[in-house]
């Protein structure tokens, strides 16, 4: 298996901030989505534009067997761009799934990738859902589908893939499933009903 965690995305929405620089928990949340893909005894590739490099900081700095990166040129062009490279890597890998995971997606834990890795079995596709049964990230995609994906274009993601799929679904407690943090209005509505506050820069320095 292997997991594609899509952080080539401009964050345009965050009016200056980069969600994926967040602290959770005292660390960007792209360090946090790429920790626990690991912890799933996954393969991970994490894709990356060219002109993020405290992104790039934060994966280079997370050293293991198990993770590579793809650095995205035409990143740009959406998520599509970000999902063709992956399945290229995949295909050279001789990967029987992929499985998409939002770097975006703040309440998804280890044992949400355990419970999706072992519900695919080579030729569904798997998505999560909520606990009230909406339709969610992650999404393993089969082997079989890696050629329609790598046909995807623009900033279209691989839902158009999955019309006519049978789709296997996984419940996920919460909202895990469904919570994406897009601009700076959800952070703080998040960090609201969470109780999980933004650390201030002093908290993060107790020296200054």
């Amino acid at each position: 298996m292997l997991i594609l965690i899509p952080a080539a995305g401009a964050s345009s929405r965050m009016r200056g901030r980069d969600k994926l620089l967040e602290l959770i928990d005292y660390q960007p949340l792209l360090a946090r989505q790429v920790s626990i893909a690991l912890r799933a005894e996954a393969n991970v590739v994490v894709a990356l534009p060219p002109d993020r490099p405290d992104r790039t900081a934060i994966v280079e700095g997370m050293v293991a067997d198990r993770l590579d990166m793809l650095m995205v040129d035409d990143a740009d062009e959406g998520m599509s761009a970000s999902i063709r490279a992956a399945v290229c890597f995949a295909t050279k890998r001789g990967a029987k799934g992929m499985m998409i995971l939002p770097a975006d997606m703040p309440e998804i834990e280890v044992d949400d990738l355990i419970r999706m890795t072992h519900a695919f079995d080579g030729s569904n596709v798997v998505r999560a859902t909520d606990m009230n049964g909406q339709a969610g990230h992650p999404v393993i995609f089969p082997a079989r589908l890696f050629r329609a994906l790598s046909g995807l274009g623009g900033d279209q993601g691989a839902r158009v893939v999955m019309v006519g799929e049978k789709v296997d679904t996984v419940p996920l407690p919460g909202l895990r499933a469904t919570t994406d943090l897009d601009t700076p209005e959800d952070w703080d509505a998040w960090r609201l009903r969470t109780g999980r506050q933004r650390p201030s820069w002093k908290r993060n320095n107790p020296g200054l």
